[in-house]
């Protein structure tokens, strides 16, 4: 697992064409819930922030220290360090919607509402 990225691309719901998204992927090791965290998370940005993105991963095992920068009490865990805010999601990004709507690339379901049809 390799830091990715590329150039800009057009907007996605919540940004501007020229917002770059920098995300940490904290993982302990090349496990199966790290790997498929790892591949979610590609399949996401490409997606909706293809050009626009870089993934760096942070492996835990090899350098324990780097979690007290972010805070990190779980793996695996995506930090989106920008845009600001600061956002964190733990899991293996396999919800794709929670996932959407904790970076902020779409808003939250509205709420339901019943529609009666007293006729």
């Amino acid at each position: 697992m390799k830091t990715r990225g590329a150039g800009r691309r057009e907007s996605s719901l919540n940004d501007s064409p020229s917002e770059f998204w920098e995300l940490r992927l904290y993982v302990a090791g090349q496990t199966p819930r790290s790997l498929t965290a790892f591949a979610n998370l590609q399949q996401i940005c490409e997606g909706h922030l293809k050009g626009r993105y870089r993934i760096q991963v942070i492996d835990l095992l090899e350098n324990p220290q780097l979690s007290k920068g972010d805070q990190i009490l779980a793996i695996p865990t995506l930090v989106r360090k920008l845009p600001m805010p600061v956002r964190k999601i733990i899991g293996d990004l396999s919800d794709t919607e929670r996932v959407l709507v904790g970076l902020d690339l779409r808003p939250p379901f509205p709420p339901l509402v019943a529609v009666v049809d007293e006729a």
